[in-house]
């Protein structure tokens, strides 16, 4: 087992791949004109975070993760952003970026498992079912004595399937206390904001209320400020109750026209959008 991510980075060099992914989101979006650049957009220092700094597994990929720390994108939709991140940390080729959503890539819209792509553990893009599979995984690795952490990543309008407040049960009957979830808090869904379209009310409440030890992260689009976020979520960890954190990002985040808005959850920019996104996005490695 690592002791650490084989690819850990400073903040310095964090905040330059998340430019260079964020790159790599907008080029893969507007290739096919298809695909989902805002939740991916607003990700990007998570991800970052979590690949170069904070998750432990080993290269190349093994498949059962044991003695390894485990990820699982809920919201599989967001598959861009945890492409380019698997692509930067040598999962697989970069230039394999290209082929996103193109017949028979391995980099289908949302992550599938048949296709073999290494660091994809699950299927999923069927909202409401990805945290279920994290509490598996995490109950897997309580009984085989297992110490490392498994996270997992939702959607805020995610939330609003039943599915998800089974599997919270689930997590804090069963003291999964290796688990961290956090969840991507941006206030948007496709349908427009999520207090409009099903208000998810008091949030941490409701996470409490379930069982679960709830962290905040106001500032979910700051390098910093996310990496203290996964630092206090482990530190939490292994005190009988799991682990939820509310990260608040921005829809869009780093592309001013897209920023905020649930308009930019599924479109693709045009030509000129893409130029425009790509000088604001100016990073010193190297496109795909």
């Amino acid at each position: 087992m690592q002791s650490s991510s084989p690819n850990t980075r400073t903040l310095q060099e964090r905040e330059q791949l998340a430019l260079q992914i964020r790159r790599d989101i907008v080029r893969m979006v507007h290739g096919v004109q298809s695909g989902h650049p805002g939740g991916s957009l607003g990700c990007v220092e998570y991800f970052v975070n979590l690949y170069f700094g904070h998750l432990r597994y080993s290269l190349p990929f093994d498949m059962a993760g044991n003695g390894e720390d485990l990820f699982f994108l809920s919201n599989g939709h967001i598959s861009p952003v945890w492409y380019a991140t698997l692509a930067r940390a040598g999962f697989f080729d970069v230039a394999e970026l290209a082929t996103f959503r193109k017949i028979n890539s391995r980099l289908q819209g949302h992550p599938t498992t048949h296709e073999g792509l290494p660091g994809v553990r699950v299927a999923s893009g069927s909202l409401g079912q990805g945290l279920s599979v994290a509490c598996g995984a995490a109950l897997a690795k309580k009984m085989a004595k297992d110490t490392t952490l498994v996270y997992a990543l939702t959607g805020d309008g995610e939330l609003q399937e039943g599915q998800i407040w089974e599997a919270a049960l689930f997590a804090a009957h069963h003291n999964l206390d290796n688990l961290i979830v956090t969840v991507d808090y941006n206030g948007q869904q496709i349908d427009g904001p999520v207090d409009k379209v099903m208000s998810l009310k008091n949030l941490a409440q409701k996470w409490e209320a379930f069982g679960w030890q709830v962290l905040h992260c106001p500032q979910g689009n700051s390098m910093n400020a996310v990496d203290q976020m996964l630092l206090a979520a482990k530190a939490a960890s292994g005190q009988a109750l799991p682990v939820v954190v509310l990260m608040e990002t921005a829809m869009g985040a780093g592309v001013d026209f897209m920023m905020g808005s649930h308009k930019w959850h599924g479109v693709a920019p045009n030509d000129a959008q893409l130029q425009q996104a790509l000088d604001q996005l100016q990073s010193t490695t190297t496109d795909y």
